[in-house]
């Protein structure tokens, strides 16, 4: 299958491994990756905090760079609920039919990568090797908005030589929420303690999500903790073998 990566700008310019990850695990499975060159932010930062009018341009850019790739695969829930959820509002915001129908058309070639791995092709053992002690904390666009289920747990129970522990108030935000960690930084750092002392709890080695956004925050309050745990995204985890791997 010829996949289309739609990497993020978050991942792109702060995560850059994570979209390696992405490419090496799906070329191991046998599908041909491009990378558009001309993909930019999805909008989802501008709409969110209010500003959806001028997000409209961006979402114009991402139809116009993916609408012919056969399917688009992205290592972040967050931004596929964008695609998937809110670019029909903007296009009707927009009041743009055109716009609509190809957002329309669109949308059902739109994954994020476990969901794309599990729901998509069926696959829940990618041949991954991580001898490690790992909590997963499931992020609130993955739960909520666009509702991965437990793919990400099928496929990380699946990993050679890992030991999965589960996360305490596992469901509960870990406090980014975006520009909400910004605007309300006293109740994002509580929510914050809160998953930090659940993931403290577990005595994992690292902290693993499908968002690097929320790995970011949870992430640094654990450095600045030195709590000796890290954290990673599932594709870094997913691309690893026993043969050495991507990482």
């Amino acid at each position: 299958m010829q996949v289309s990566l739609f990497i993020t700008c978050f991942n792109d310019t702060i995560f850059p491994k994570t979209g390696q990850a992405v490419v090496h695990l799906l070329e191991r499975l046998g599908h041909v990756v491009d990378f558009p060159a001309d993909q930019t932010c999805c909008g989802q930062m501008h709409y969110n905090t209010g500003y959806q009018r001028e997000a409209i341009p961006l979402v114009r850019r991402f139809v116009e760079v993916f609408r012919d790739s056969e399917v688009v695969v992205s290592p972040s829930a967050s931004c596929v609920g964008m695609v998937r959820e809110l670019y029909p509002r903007a296009a009707e915001l927009a009041g743009d039919h055109e716009l609509a129908k190809c957002v329309e058309h669109l949308i059902p070639r739109v994954f994020e990568l476990t969901e794309f791995l599990v729901q998509k092709l069926g696959i829940e053992d990618v041949g991954a090797y991580f001898p490690h002690r790992v909590t997963y904390h499931p992020t609130c666009h993955s739960l909520r908005m666009i509702s991965v289920g437990d793919a990400p747990l099928r496929l990380l129970r699946n990993v050679r030589g890992m030991e999965l522990v589960t996360l305490p108030r596992a469901e509960e935000c870990c406090g980014f929420g975006g520009t909400f960690a910004v605007k309300n930084a006293d109740t994002s750092m509580a929510m914050l303690g809160d998953k930090l002392r659940c993931v403290l709890d577990t005595r994992a080695e690292y902290c693993v999500a499908a968002d690097n956004s929320c790995l970011m925050h949870i992430g640094g309050a654990l450095h600045r903790q030195r709590a000796g745990v890290g954290i990673l995204h599932i594709a870094e985890i997913l691309a690893s073998t026993e043969k050495g791997g991507h990482r």
